[in-house]
């Protein structure tokens, strides 16, 4: 297994604690990424939800394409699902 530099350290040679909180810090950073790319995904979809509902109603779109609004409404409920986590 390959030993990591944290600063001018070995991971090897730092306490439990230490890396307990490195792991901490590590784990938050990448909630904190999914979060933001969560927030700028559920943008693009409403966006795209306000552009097909827009389509709809000046008779852009006809009513056999409903699944690209369907698929649009499920992607923005699978990104709010663990928002109130």
């Amino acid at each position: 297994m390959e030993d990591r530099e944290y600063g001018n350290r070995n991971v090897s040679s730092l306490s439990d604690d230490e890396k307990e909180n490195l792991l901490l810090l590590h784990s938050a950073e990448l909630l904190e990424n999914i979060s933001q790319s969560k927030e700028k995904y559920r943008k693009i979809v409403q966006a795209g939800i306000a552009q097909w509902v827009k389509d709809f109603q000046s008779g852009h779109i006809k009513v056999n394409t409903v699944d690209d609004l369907k698929n649009l409404i499920e992607f923005d409920i699978e990104l709010q699902k663990d928002e109130d986590l």
